[in-house]
């Protein structure tokens, strides 16, 4: 028998940086091996430039690890410390009821929340049909023609399409209306984007508004933030004599009961599809939509999903219209928009679907009918009602002293109302609202007044109560696939039917360099489904959110510990926003010190495309710094850009490690070359995956810096979002970060995301991972982040050309496998790479960036040497394949590279004329018989969707024997 200490005894067995890091002990060993490293801690010396390591007896201040009973405890005790009270506050936020098998299959399924984004189409099928659907529903209840595939918020929305109506004005008008009864969240946003490009927005009432040369477009709210609803087509009218843009931020539901904006004359409708299904989290992640006119569709904002063909002439789902995209156009983007919210987009068209356009109506007609019975007791109570039209929310008045009793009764009752003013208030109803709930609602407001439901509500009929001219008379989502699943069994199968056509993470690694698609654990998503996180409305008051500001007030801190800058913020909803919440600090950090000219921003030529975009839309000027032949930022042309600029200096944008996968030795070196000459440094963080521990940006001279909580800190990619991008920031740019007009305290500058704290639902699965992973875990996944990379390397160099290396030979988290001399020996490209390798169950690394012809491969820390060595397996039969062609076996027409990918009906069908086997096709490699992956279609033709774009559900006929 084994004699153990008491201390031994009561150690834990049930380690969580054992199930997030994938190779045990004798793995990393037999690794370590292959690379030629006697340790972790030689190989990561080896690659970390030593000024910047931090050695093990230097770690981060950050608890100890917890396990995942323990955090689920706590995690259950800060959720139950936000006391989730029956809310009416609205303002673009409403209660809903999240069918079950949506929230089972969809929402806590890995198998939708851990697919990335879908730029290979050939294997994300099921999940481009549910945002074409998404598409669908959004174009059908707008009246419009074009939509895209979800943004991130309503106020982002709104601030995409004033940048769009000035995109249109060619820039010659700079003064854009926004009506006040908008959202003041959005209307937040809207100015916050206007002010770095010399826009002036004019808050004012529409009575005031006056169209001359100078106006480019007016942004309305519809229903408004009160509830009123104003018939739009006289306005719509006079902005376009005076060629202005008309925006509509309109409530969904609403539209079908109500003349959908298209219809009375709108350029462009956005809006939040929040109560389409998705939980409040206290203000996030939900998605909004934008929609416009055909006219637009090259200025649209995001992605937009289009249908094509495949090699076999089938009908194929993509994203269209990619040249829009940053990585091509950088400082010419229509955008900075790199993460969607594709998985809260695909739960909002899948409540269409179950629900479909009856459903809806009952929804929406059970809801105005409720506020049309509440108008009647408050009137009848003796409060006014101040707008006639109106379709969920009431705007009621009273003596203030009435007003204070009735909010008074309202927390006793734990009910939230909103308070407009001293004598004001608002009451915004949903489809959650109860019987118990109405009468509950009603005795608030009644006190000790008697009142009678049933008496009143017998007089008020079933029609609208407004205006007949603002009824809506034309149809929506007539699409079959809107009128078929209203069971939850056909429900069921069609869910699972999609996810089957999509590749995510329960079926095999996911390589991509720079987008670290590691595991997303079930003990750190549990939290995000508990009521008190998932329920709670974002304007909430602070004593009923006590858990949620626990909780981020400690997340806050463990990210500032782990960058060595002082100051987060965490409302930034996507790493491109926390880019550019960086460069407006910068920003305001000069133009505090009287530096009005500091507007030219370095980039070095690696950067992420997102990079340019966000120093645009910041109002800077964009200078491009060279690299050298090695990948590093050529310090000589960094030093002649700096002195150049001099004065106008105002930021360096790097992102670290390089984008070329390896650390620059001298980072330090760049930084203070920068801060010589008055400029301020930012780092790009999505490679933080590699530093966690071992570095700190804070304390090699970065100023700022943003985080990708959907990379390094395990929130789930979702499909392509959602994710979060908070910011850290040193100590004199702390006071510029962005603030928000419904919470005190936050920051200096202008809001960037409709939600205080942005995503604030999902905050819950990193402060898990961090707490779970603690100091020393965090620190060897961070290790083994980059042996996994360097083992990859060995394995396959020698076969493929590894681009660039370190000053000792090895590469950083990820490396780039260079395939352009593969191209000029057999004709095989890197996209028939990335297709071939769908054969073999893989998704492809990261195609043609930041290299043109070069695939960039990110294994993260949470892939099994088993794994890896699959994924190598993999590459090298496909490097054997590209042999025999150079051998001149095989013709680059007849091999399976060109042909790849092999769908199951291809490779089944009676007729088989191809130069190599079936087998070969479909089962290139053995372990393809225990699992194997069909893609659902074979390679789709790009230029034919964009030659021929189609962005809605065509009619079935065209999926004949799919």
């Amino acid at each position: 028998m084994v004699e153990r200490s008491f201390a031994q005894l009561l150690s834990r067995t049930d380690v969580f940086t054992d199930r997030h890091v994938g190779p045990d002990a004798a793995s990393i060993a037999r690794m370590l091996e292959s690379v030629g490293y006697d340790s972790l801690e030689a190989l990561v010396e080896a690659t970390v430039p030593a000024d910047i390591y931090r050695r093990p007896d230097q770690p981060l201040n950050l608890p100890a690890a917890e396990s995942e009973a323990r955090m689920l405890q706590e995690a259950a005790a800060l959720a139950d410390a936000n006391p989730v009270f029956r809310t009416y506050l609205g303002m673009g936020y409403s209660p809903c009821v999240l069918p079950g098998v949506i929230r089972r299959n969809i929402l806590e399924n890995p198998g939708w929340y851990t697919q990335y984004t879908p730029y290979q189409a050939e294997i994300s099928q099921g999940r481009l049909e549910a945002l074409l659907n998404f598409q669908t529903m959004v174009c059908d209840l707008t009246g419009m023609e074009l939509s895209n595939a979800s943004l991130l918020d309503e106020g982002t929305a709104a601030a995409e399409a004033m940048h769009l109506c000035h995109q249109t004005s060619k820039g010659k008008r700079n003064v854009f209306y926004v009506a006040d009864h908008c959202h003041p969240q959005t209307v937040a946003v809207v100015q916050t984007r206007a002010e770095p490009l010399d826009i002036e927005v004019r808050v004012t009432s529409l009575a005031d508004v006056t169209f001359d040369d100078t106006v480019f477009g007016i942004l309305v709210q519809y229903p408004t933030t009160e509830g009123a609803i104003y018939d739009y087509t006289g306005l719509c009218a006079e902005a376009h004599d005076h060629n202005a843009m008309v925006v509509v931020a309109a409530d969904l539901l609403s539209l079908t009961m109500l003349r959908p904006p298209g219809e009375v004359g709108a350029d462009i409708a956005v809006g939040n599809t929040q109560r389409f299904g998705v939980p409040l989290g206290f203000g996030g992640p939900h998605a909004a939509y934008f929609a416009t006119r055909l006219q637009h569709k090259r200025q649209l904002p995001g992605r937009l999903i289009g249908v094509s063909v495949d090699a076999n002439g089938r009908p194929a789902l993509r994203m269209a219209l990619q040249t829009r995209e940053q990585h091509i156009r950088r400082a010419r983007a229509t955008s900075n928009i790199c993460t969607s919210q594709v998985l809260l987009a695909v739960m909002a068209s899948m409540y269409a679907v179950y629900h479909g356009p009856e459903g809806l109506r009952r929804i929406a007609h059970r809801v105005h009918g409720l506020t049309r019975l509440l108008d009647a007791a408050a009137t009848t109570l003796g409060f006014e009602v101040a707008h006639k039209d109106y379709f969920d929310t009431l705007k009621l008045t009273a003596d203030a002293g009435r007003v204070d009793a009735v909010f008074a009764r309202a927390a006793d009752a734990q009910i939230e109302l909103r308070r407009l003013a001293p004598d004001a208030f608002g009451v915004s109803l949903d489809e959650a609202v109860n019987e118990a709930d109405f009468q509950a609602l009603v005795a608030v407001l009644a006190g000790d007044a008697a009142f009678d439901l049933d008496a009143l509500s017998g007089g008020l009929g079933v029609e609208p109560g407004w205006d007949t001219g603002l009824s809506r008379t034309s149809e929506y989502l007539t699409h079959e696939t809107f009128n078929s699943y209203h069971s939850e069994h056909e429900m069921l199968r069609y869910m699972r039917r999609l996810e089957s056509r999509d590749l995510s993470l329960t079926s095999s690694m996911i390589p991509l360099g720079s987008c670290t698609m590691k595991l997303n654990a079930t003990a750190e998503m549990l939290p995000i489904t508990l009521p008190g996180f998932s329920d709670l409305h974002p304007f909430s008051p602070p004593e009923r959110a006590v858990g949620y500001h626990t909780l981020i007030t400690e997340l806050e801190a463990l990210l500032a510990e782990i960058t060595g800058l002082p100051k987060v913020s965490l409302q930034p909803n996507a790493g491109s926003q926390g880019e550019y919440s960086g460069l407006l600090a910068i920003r305001g950090y000069h133009l505090s010190r009287g530096d009005t000219g500091r507007n030219v921003c370095l980039i070095p030529s690696s950067a992420h495309g997102t990079n340019p975009a966000s120093a645009v839309m910041a109002g800077m000027k964009v200078v491009v710094v060279k690299c050298d032949d090695l990948g590093n930022i050529d310090l000589d042309d960094l030093r002649a850009k700096a002195e150049k600029h001099g004065d106008a200096l105002g930021a360096l944008m790097v992102t670290y490690p390089s984008t070329h996968g390896v650390f620059e030795e001298t980072i330090r070196t760049i930084c203070q070359v920068v801060h010589d000459f008055g400029g301020q440094v930012y780092m790009d963080g999505a490679n933080m995956n590699a530093q966690v521990g071992l570095c700190r940006p804070g304390d090699f001279g970065v100023d700022v810096l943003h985080l990708n909580l959907h990379k390094t800190f395990c929130i789930p990619h979702g499909g392509g979002g959602p994710g979060v991008g908070p910011i850290a920031a040193a100590e004199h740019l702390a006071p510029y970060v962005p603030g928000h007009p419904m919470v005190d305290g936050l920051g200096e500058g202008g809001a960037v995301a409709a939600a205080p704290w942005g995503s604030a639902g999902i905050l819950p699965i990193s402060w898990m991972y961090i707490r779970m992973m603690g100091e020393r875990g965090l620190r060897h996944a961070s290790e083994v982040a980059i042996l996994n990379a360097n083992y990859l390397a060995a394995r396959l160099r020698g076969h493929y050309d590894i681009l660039y290396t370190g000053a000792q030979g090895t590469v950083a988290h990820e490396f780039i496998l260079d395939l352009r001399p593969l191209k000029k020996s057999s004709g095989v490209t890197v996209t028939d790479v990335a297709k071939r390798l769908m054969d073999f169950g893989f998704h492809a690394p990261t195609m043609s960036w930041p290299v043109a012809g070069t695939l960039m491969v990110e294994p993260t820390e949470s892939e099994t040497l088993d794994e890896l060595d699959r994924f190598a397996e993999a590459l090298l039969i496909i490097r054997d394949e590209i042999r025999a062609i150079e051998r001149g076996e095989m013709t680059y027409d007849d091999s399976p590279l060109h042909h790849a990918p092999h769908t199951a009906e291809v490779v089944t069908a009676d007729a088989w004329d191809r130069a190599y086997s079936r087998e070969q096709a479909a089962y290139p490699a053995g372990y393809l018989r225990e699992h194997k992956f069909w893609p659902r279609v074979g390679r789709v033709d790009d230029a034919h969707g964009d030659r021929n774009l189609v962005c809605t559900c065509p009619p079935l006929e065209a999926y004949a024997g799919d």
